[in-house]
């Protein structure tokens, strides 16, 4: 019987590692990806998170628009399950009941899903030929609606002396780190004032 009982909870604990949160469309969602260059990105901001989405309904259900190895939905359940201890923090605009309406809405929908299908920018270079996450969003915000949610930084600006930083800079750039580049990190999205916490785990 406390074999039973113990599998019981064991089973309940596992089921809300994905739980999934109320959403409402155009809301950014961050987690601590598992990604090969996570750790770098962290460093380099200075900040917990290292991946970032945008959040759309579709037949009633929520879904992650993210750039990933290239920019497509992702069911927000298995968003949630995909990084680091299932922990995310949810964010949406402070003033979305008056600014998201119907038609804002639409407007960045179809503004969003222009960029599906690109691919994953490794470079973070600020066209529109490849996308890396919080570029997406920020382009997406900016681009339909004309708010731009955090400011935009230079690579020089980030915490470059770390060692994993310097790795994956000598990996991406070997020695022209192009140090004046445009930069939106998820970071800087992250602590805009613009946006709220809805809710986190």
């Amino acid at each position: 019987m406390r074999a039973i009982f113990l599998l019981f909870l064991f089973a309940a604990a596992c089921s809300g590692q994905g739980q999934v949160p109320p959403v409402h469309d155009g809301d950014v969602i961050f987690q601590t990806s598992l990604s090969s260059q996570s750790l770098a990105i962290q460093h380099a901001t200075n900040s917990r998170f290292s991946h970032m989405g945008l959040i759309f309904l579709r037949d009633g259900e929520p879904f992650v628009l993210e750039a990933s190895a290239t920019v497509r939905y992702t069911p927000l359940e298995k968003w949630i399950r995909r990084g680091a201890g299932h922990r995310y923090e949810l964010k949406r605009l402070r003033n979305a009941s008056t600014l998201l309406t119907p038609a804002s809405i639409l407007k960045l929908r179809q503004t969003a899903e222009g960029f599906l299908g690109r691919p994953y920018d490794l470079t973070f270079d600020w066209s529109d030929d490849r996308m890396y996450c919080s570029e997406l969003v920020w382009k997406s915000y900016d681009r339909a609606l004309g708010i731009q949610i955090g400011n935009l930084q230079k690579v020089r600006d980030f915490n470059l002396t770390d060692a994993a930083v310097q790795t994956k800079m000598r990996e991406r750039y070997g020695t022209n780190v192009p140090l004046d580049a445009p930069v939106i990190s998820p970071v800087a999205m992250e602590q805009s004032t613009l946006l709220v916490t809805v809710a986190e785990r």
